[in-house]
């Protein structure tokens, strides 16, 4: 298993050190050296693709956020907000060698039961799916890419 492998994102110059045999890079978000996982490093990477490429404000995103859900605690990895502090999106990231299947669908349909978001995202860092999600009408559609940060007056 390659820890830094490339990922079918834009790769990015993180700030990776050794820290006693473990690679940590620096997470711009919570601002401290984070252990690289697999998941981690997908993660990483597709935080800073909503940043660089589809201009989602640094300052909206919060990452590995707790929750309730069925009294479990739970954590989604990426959650970002509007300007208002609504949640408007959320991403679900695995490690590269984990397929994305039903199950993980069934995981952020799960979450977004909590969070009740628009825009869904899936990622394990090669493959990566969109979907928008209409409460009102109970219905969801694939999208084919990530939409662009629009910001709310």
């Amino acid at each position: 298993m390659d820890l830094l492998q490339p990922l079918n994102l834009p790769p990015f110059p993180f700030k990776i050190s050794d820290q006693n045999g473990q690679l940590t890079l620096f997470d711009e978000i919570r601002k401290k050296n984070i252990i690289i996982t697999p998941e981690e490093w997908v993660r990483q990477h597709f935080v800073q693709y909503l940043i660089k490429y589809k201009n989602y404000p640094r300052a909206l995103i919060k990452l590995e956020g707790g929750m309730k859900l069925n009294s479990l605690q739970k954590r989604t990895d990426i959650v970002v907000f509007n300007t208002d502090g609504k949640r408007i999106l959320i991403v679900e990231c695995k490690a590269p060698s984990v397929t994305i299947d039903q199950k993980t669908f069934d995981q952020i349909a799960r979450y977004n039961m909590v969070h009740q978001v628009s825009l869904l995202a899936v990622s394990n860092g090669l493959q990566h799916y969109y979907c928008n999600i209409d409460h009102h009408k109970r219905q969801y559609q694939f999208i084919e890419d990530m939409p662009a940060y629009i910001k709310t007056a």
